[in-house]
This record gives structure tokens, sequence and C-alpha cells, in this order.
């Protein structure tokens, strides 16, 4: 089973009004995707953003924005640079090739040698 983790790739403060309580702290987060299982990690390109008020602990939805808080998400969704997709096999695949390639090459070596049928 793969588990879903995401990685925050850009976090900046934003100086626009919150719609809900009106104060000038808020900040806007980019997380990328990132899939680990027993035999890969695996970095996606799937991007979430979140937009969080400081001062009243509120998430603010793209309903609630108002122009100026879209043109500002616009903004840093151009400049933020998300990790190249990849996947980067771990220590368990390579242990499990090499048991199986040991025991297929075994198997082959006792055959020619008369050892066993098939």
């Amino acid at each position: 089973m793969a588990k879903t983790e995401f990685k925050i790739i850009k976090q900046a403060p934003l100086t626009n009004n919150c719609p809900e309580c009106f104060n000038q702290d808020l900040s806007l987060t980019f997380y990328q995707k990132h899939l680990h299982g027993p035999f890969y990690h695996r970095t996606t390109g799937q991007l979430k953003q979140e937009l969080k008020c400081n001062t009243c602990q509120s998430l603010l939805y793209p309903v609630s924005w108002t122009e100026d808080i879209e043109r500002s998400v616009e903004y840093y969704e151009k400049a933020v640079q998300p990790e190249k997709t990849a996947v980067r096999l771990r220590p368990l695949f390579y242990i499990l090739l090499l048991l199986g390639v040991v025991l297929a090459g075994s198997l082959i070596y006792l055959y020619l040698q008369g050892a066993i049928e098939f």
C-alpha cells in the first residue's frame, strides 16, 4: 500500500484582506503529492494550494476570494517550481531483485548439472 503525503514546496505571505476578519495576515501554501510504498518513492506532478488566515485561523476557499486575492494567487502559481516527477526505487526492491536473479541462476546451474529435472 502506498502512503500519500503532501510536502510543502512554497509558502508565501499575502497582504490582502481576509474576507472573514478583514485583517491583512494571510498565508498561501503550495503542496506537492508524494507516494511512499515499500518498493518505491514516487513524486507526482499533482499540486494543492491552501490559503489560510493567520489571525482567525480559517481556511479560505476560492468561492470567498476577492479579485485581489485571485490575482495574488495566480502570481504565486506561476512562480512556484514543483519538484520533477520521478520514481525512486528503494533498497527492498533491489534486494528482492537480487534474490530472484540468484535463485534463477542457481536453478539453471542445477538443471545443467543434472541434479534436478523439470
